[in-house]
């Protein structure tokens, strides 16, 4: 449980949901702060919970990286590893964590200027990875993910105290209207939704591959699709979505014969580090939650 100095601001996992509004900024920085991102960005993300960008990385570093993922998944090596999460139908590798750690390549992408600048400035403070994966959504069936805040798990099983930290992910393929690609209420992050149930033990084996603890009520999205609405990113390969912790968000199957690929880094604030979980028995484990909170330089 938390230690007695860190007070719990985003109740969730208890008996009922719990509707609690945001006692964080969502941009860290001044406006007048330098950085990659221009002011009127800034305030669209402020305000929706997310900016996109049409080409972060050129064609030929999508090239790159997509090699390395095709690389990573192929090596029996890494199959084997906890790191990987296997789709259960399929049997294919659907995601890899911690791949920073795991490859050079995608190290030097977690330092690329145009990467971390702009981690630095929404965040405001020099930053560690508090997770990194690739993700894998094969056509013919790969399944998605159910609506979540990524915050409402980072809070509850990994500890991290504030909302201060962000997302981006990296198209490595195209992201079509229809083969399963990220969708988010927008301004949905002004508002924490603490989710009913206790969480079981070891719950990230499990929720991995289908969520559950964490998984808001069907009456609790009804609301906030209906106030927010939602987004739906598509994309060429090297555009990318940079959103909110605590974003609602969530994708479908891909039920089409056309691939969706993306990496996907999680970055967070030196000044916001994991203290012990908030609603869980257990911490989850470093290649998911990072304890290792050393900037990235």
């Amino acid at each position: 449980m938390p230690t007695a100095t860190v007070t719990d601001l985003y109740p969730t996992r208890g008996a009922t949901e719990v509707n609690t509004p945001r006692q964080d900024p969502v941009v860290w920085s001044g406006p007048d702060a330098e950085g990659p991102i221009h002011p009127w960005e800034l305030e669209a993300y402020e305000r929706n919970g997310f900016m996109a960008m049409d080409q972060l990385i050129t064609p030929d570093e999508v090239d790159l990286y997509k090699g390395e993922l095709d690389r990573l998944v192929r090596d029996p090596a890494i199959r084997a590893d906890e790191r990987s999460i296997v789709e259960k139908h399929s049997q294919d590798v659907r995601t890899v964590f911690e791949v920073h750690k795991i490859s050079e390549v995608f190290a030097a992408l977690v330092r690329d200027e145009r990467v971390l600048e702009r981690a630095r400035q929404i965040l405001g403070s020099d930053v560690y990875v508090h997770q990194s994966r690739i993700n894998v959504k094969p056509g013919f069936g790969a399944t998605g993910f159910y609506w979540h805040s990524d915050f409402e798990t980072w809070h509850a099983e990994d500890g991290l105290p504030n909302m201060r930290t962000v997302s981006v992910s990296i198209a490595l393929t195209e992201n079509y209207e229809t083969n399963g690609g990220l969708m988010i209420m927008p301004g949905s992050h002004k508002t924490f939704l603490g989710c009913a149930g206790e969480t079981p033990r070891d719950n990230y084996k499990k929720s991995l591959q289908m969520q559950d603890a964490g998984t808001p009520s069907d009456e609790a999205l009804m609301k906030m699709a209906d106030a927010h609405g939602i987004k739906l990113f598509t994309g060429a390969p090297g555009s990318a979505t940079w959103f909110d912790c605590n974003a609602m968000h969530g994708s479908g199957d891909n039920i089409t014969p056309y691939p969706r690929s993306n990496v996907f880094i999680v970055f967070n604030s030196v000044e916001n580090t994991a203290v012990e979980p908030f609603a869980a028995p257990i911490r989850r484990p470093e290649f998911i939650g990072a304890r290792d909170f050393t900037p990235v330089k």
